[in-house]
C-alpha cells in the first residue's frame, strides 16, 4: 500500500505539489482573512462606540442649553421682581429718615440719622442680590428646571397650558411651596441680603461695628423683609412677572389659518402646541422683553401697581415718624 502511494506520489509529483501550495496558500489566505475581519469588526465597534458617545456629549449639552434657554429667562423675572421692591424698600427706609433729618427735630445741632455717607453705604448692601444672592438663585432654578424639564424630549410638545403648569412646578420648587414648613416670610429673603449670622459689616463694603447707623439700617430693612405684608407684594410682583412671560408667548401659540379651516372652534390655549424644540428659543427671546428694554416696560409695570405703591407709602411712613428717633 506504501509503495503503491509512493508510485503515485512520484508519478504526480509536480501536481502534487502545486496542489500542496495551492491548499497552505489558501490556509494562510483564510488566517490573513479573519485577521483583517476581526480587525475590521473591532475598528466598527471602537467607531460605534466613538459615536455613541459623541452623539451621548451631544445630548447631553443639548439638555445644558435647554435647561439654561429657560434658566435665564426664569431668573430674569425672579431677580427683576426682588430688585424692584428691595429698592422701593431701602429708598423709601432712606427717605424716611432724611425726612427726620430734615425736621425741626434734628436741626438743633443734633447728629443725623442718615448722612450722605451712611446712605452710599446702606444702598451698596444691594450688591449681594447682584453678586452671591444672584449666583445662588441661579443654581437653585437650574435644579429646578432639570427636575421639570430634564427628562421631557425636545419633540415632545406643550400646549401653552401644559407650560403654565410647568413653570408653576418650577416655582413650587424655587419658593419652597410644596415644604410642608411654615414659615412668615418668603424664602426668596435668602437672595436678597445675607443671613442673619453672617456679620453685618460685610453686607456695606466692610464696615466696622462703629457704624451703628448703617447696621441700624440694615436690621430695619431685615426686619422689613421678613414680614408678612412684604412677602405679599413680593409674591405678588412675581405672579405678574410670569403672567407677563406667559402673555407674550402666547402670541406663538395661536392657531394658524389651516388650523381655523380644519376645526373652526380652535380657540382654547390647549388647542395649540409646539415641540419643545420651538419653544426654547421663544422663551429665550423674553429676557429682552422682560429686563433688556429700555426703559422697561416690566419694570414701569411693576412699579405702577397698587400693592407696591401702597406698601412703599407704608414703609415710607412708618420711618418718617418722629418714633423713629426712640427706637
Amino acid at each position: 500500500m506504501l509503495r503503491s502511494l509512493w508510485s503515485f506520489l512520484k508519478r504526480h509529483k509536480k501536481k502534487c505539489l502545486v496542489l500542496g501550495t495551492f491548499l497552505g496558500g489558501v490556509y494562510l489566505l483564510g488566517k490573513y482573512g479573519q485577521k483583517k475581519i476581526r480587525e475590521i469588526q473591532e475598528r466598527e465597534a471602537a467607531e460605534y462606540i466613538a459615536q455613541a458617545r459623541r452623539q451621548y456629549h451631544f445630548e447631553s449639552n443639548q439638555r445644558t442649553c435647554n435647561m439654561t434657554g429657560f434658566t435665564r429667562s426664569i431668573v430674569a423675572v425672579y431677580s427683576t421682581c426682588m430688585l424692584v421692591v428691595l429698592l422701593r424698600v431701602q429708598l423709601n427706609i432712606i427717605g424716611g429718615y432724611i425726612y427726620l433729618d430734615n425736621a425741626a427735630l434734628c436741626k438743633n445741632g443734633t447728629t443725623p440719622l442718615a448722612p450722605p455717607e451712611v446712605q452710599q453705604q446702606y444702598l451698596s448692601s444691594i450688591q449681594h442680590l447682584l453678586g452671591d444672592g444672584l449666583t445662588e438663585l441661579i443654581t437653585i432654578v437650574k435644579q429646578a428646571v432639570h427636575k421639570v424639564f430634564g427628562s421631557i424630549s425636545l419633540k415632545h410638545t406643550l400646549s401653552l397650558l401644559d407650560l403654565e403648569q410647568k413653570l408653576k412646578d418650577i416655582r413650587k420648587v424655587v419658593e419652597h411651596k410644596d415644604s410642608d414648613q411654615i414659615v412668615s416670610y418668603s424664602p426668596l429673603c435668602h437672595y436678597l441680603m445675607p443671613d442673619e449670622e453672617n456679620p453685618l459689616a460685610s453686607q456695606a463694603c466692610g464696615l466696622t461695628e462703629r457704624d451703628i447707623a448703617t447696621i441700624k439700617l440694615l436690621n430695619e430693612t431685615r426686619d422689613m423683609l421678613e414680614s408678612p405684608d412684604f412677602s405679599t407684594v413680593l409674591s405678588t410682583c412675581i405672579n405678574r412677572g410670569f403672567s407677563r412671560l406667559l402673555d407674550n408667548m402666547a402670541e406663538f401659540f395661536r392657531p394658524t389659518e389651516k388650523d381655523l379651516s380644519q376645526n373652526g372652534s380652535v380657540n382654547s390655549l390647549s388647542s395649540v402646541s409646539l415641540p419643545l424644540a420651538k419653544i426654547i428659543p421663544i422663551i429665550n427671546g423674553q429676557i429682552h422683553s422682560v429686563c433688556s428694554e429700555t426703559p422697561s416696560h416690566f419694570v414701569q409695570d411693576l412699579l405702577m401697581m397698587e400693592q407696591v405703591k401702597d406698601f412703599a407709602a407704608n414703609v415710607y411712613e412708618a420711618f418718617s415718624t418722629p418714633q423713629q428717633l426712640e427706637k
